[in-house]
C-alpha cells in the first residue's frame, strides 16, 4: 500500500467523521512510561490519605457516579 493510498483512506474516513459533525481534538495526557510517575503518583495519595475534604469528594464522586451495567 502506498503512502498516498494510506493518506487519503484517512482523509476520506476523517472527512465522514466531520460530515457526522465531529471534530478532532488533540489531548495531552501524563506518560505513565516516564520515571518516576509512579513515586508522584505514590507521594500525591499520601498528601491527600486522611484530608477530610479528599474523603467528602470522593464520597460525592462515588454517589454522583453512574456505574449501571459496569462489572
Amino acid at each position: 500500500m502506498t503512502t498516498a493510498h494510506v493518506n487519503a483512506r484517512v482523509q476520506k474516513h476523517r472527512d465522514a467523521l466531520r460530515a457526522a459533525g465531529l471534530r478532532p481534538i488533540q489531548i495531552w495526557v501524563p506518560d505513565t512510561r516516564r520515571p518516576g510517575f509512579a513515586e508522584e503518583c505514590r507521594r500525591q495519595c499520601l498528601v491527600v490519605r486522611n484530608d477530610p475534604q479528599e474523603k467528602e469528594i470522593m464520597d460525592w464522586l462515588e454517589a454522583a457516579a453512574d456505574t449501571e451495567g459496569w462489572e
